[in-house]
């Protein structure tokens, strides 16, 4: 039998326990919309806090924090700067969103903002944005799961099916568990990550080099030493300069606190010290990207001249001589990094859709509580095609990818920061603030020889952002006073 099939068998019993951990636990919940979209709201620090880090551990981290590390080096090293920062707001207003959605039965971002900014509008734009970033996001993690299978079976399986094959499995779960199926499923996809990520980390350095410092050491005496200093190389393979870095890494940290689906997390967790605790243990998922980046530096010696970049993983694994075992293992864990990220996704995406969208929109006693779970569960399927359709004919690096999605969403945070900590905070002004943003972020994206500097795009739409929320809002009618309370007090 061939090497690649029983590397695939392997993946194959892991898709299958996968798919089997993620439709029990959703038996235990009530079959209603708060159970399918929330929980119940039973969420414990270990299932929130796997969930929350399986928004790292995604094709993000596993190929393409490897293939940045391999075709722009030190530039990799944003991954970690934003990562450990972006839970710092969510410490401070995750128990906000929490008491408010217990009180008042929020399940999604939308809604909460909605009620505050008193705004059905503000509501369906959000529903809107939310989706269309979502969408390369989860396109992301499908390309990552056909770059996998595709190069693991030497190409006999192309990277179409592959990637059908890996989120038909997702859209399963999902669609029968909802979030606690994404809860139990990313807890063991997280363990099962920790533990290759460290493997492979430390293993591959000390087969092609000694160890990780003598790596790094031939590396400095090489031709390619620049790929050690900060802030690394750019898309176009010139040093990057400190204006792009560091203004990706604050709009990166800035939109990673306002995901929808992270966001939404919050509803799901059982009390105030649960959120507060995941949000202080977060940035401990840090230390498993370290090995992951030192993955890319291992192979930028010993396989130069590897496209696409974010291919880099398994290839390696391809040309090491390890035990059959250990491949499939490793590439298990590594579709795990695709799926843990892309289940979330879909499910809240979904839920954003029906719960934000098509509910202001379909008539209120016709969409009863089964009506809306079962909507939520077909906009699962027509999401995960759009996705899987973009995944496939589409040829953005996976980063990229991640960074244009994370412009976009950082538009959000002003309105956050305004619902619970400005009282003048209009829903005039939020809708101008939010689309002002988001259309000033796409400018900029589709035309960066406008940038009068070389900051992310995102950085301008929040300059934008900002001062219309601020403008509006001082020149139209302020909320009630009980529903401005609401929140300052909450």
């Amino acid at each position: 039998m061939e090497s690649w099939v029983i590397i695939l068998l392997i993946c194959g019993i892991y898709l299958a326990v996968t798919l089997a951990m993620g439709i029990i636990p959703g038996l235990k919940v009530s079959d209603s919309v708060s159970g399918f979209v929330a929980g119940d709201r039973s969420m414990n620090v270990l299932l929130l806090y796997f969930v929350l880090g399986a928004s790292i551990f995604s094709s993000f981290a596993f190929l393409g924090g490897p293939g940045w590390a391999y075709s722009r080096g030190a530039a990799a090293f944003y991954i970690i700067s934003y990562g450990a920062t972006g839970m710092i707001p969510i410490y401070f207003f995750g128990p906000k969103v929490r008491r408010l959605g217990e009180k008042y039965g929020f399940v999604t971002q939308a809604e909460i903002l909605q009620d505050r900014f008193n705004s059905t509008s503000l509501s369906a734009l959000l529903a809107v944005i939310s989706i269309i970033v979502f969408i390369p996001y989860l396109t992301l993690q499908m390309k990552g799961a056909g770059y996998v299978i595709t190069t693991i079976s030497e190409g006999a399986i192309p990277q179409w099916l592959g990637a059908g094959i890996a989120y038909l499995v997702v859209l399963m779960y999902v669609y029968f568990s909802g979030v606690m199926g994404v809860g139990w499923t990313n807890t063991f996809q997280g363990i099962f990550m920790m533990v290759i990520a460290w493997f492979l980390g430390l293993y591959l350095p000390y087969k092609l080099f000694g160890g990780v410092g003598e790596m790094f050491t031939q590396i400095a005496q090489s031709d390619m030493s620049a790929m050690l200093q900060a802030p690394g190389l750019n898309a176009s393979g010139e040093p990057w300069n400190w204006w792009s870095y560091s203004s990706a890494v604050v709009v990166s940290a800035i939109g990673f606190s306002v995901w929808p689906h992270l966001f939404m997390r919050a509803f799901a967790a059982n009390n105030d010290r649960t959120m507060k605790l995941t949000a202080v243990l977060y940035p401990t998922f840090q230390f498993f990207l370290v090995p992951i980046l030192i993955i890319g530096f291992t192979a930028i010696l010993a396989y130069p001249g590897v496209t696409p970049a974010d291919s880099i993983l398994p290839y390696i694994l391809t040309q090491l001589d390890l035990p059959i075992i250990i491949i499939g293992l490793v590439c298990a864990g590594t579709l795990a990094a695709s799926m843990s990220s892309g289940d979330a996704i879909l499910h809240s995406a979904a839920s954003i859709g029906v719960r934000d969208g098509l509910s202001h929109i379909l008539p209120a006693k016709w969409l009863t509580d089964r009506k809306e779970r079962n909507l939520i569960r077909l906009l699962v399927i027509i999401i995960s095609l759009v996705a899987y359709y973009f995944a496939v004919i589409s040829d953005v690096p996976i980063v990229n990818l991640l960074l244009g999605s994370y412009g976009g969403v950082a538009q959000i945070f002003p309105l956050v920061l305004g619902m619970f900590y400005w009282k003048r905070a209009t829903g005039y002004g939020a809708i101008a603030g939010l689309l002002g943003g988001v259309l000033t972020t796409i400018l900029f994206l589709l035309y960066p020889e406008l940038r009068p500097f070389p900051l992310h795009e995102g950085i301008y739409g929040l300059i934008v952002n900002v001062s219309l929320l601020t403008t509006v809002s001082l020149y139209t009618k302020p909320e009630s006073q009980e529903r401005i309370e609401r929140y300052l007090n909450a």
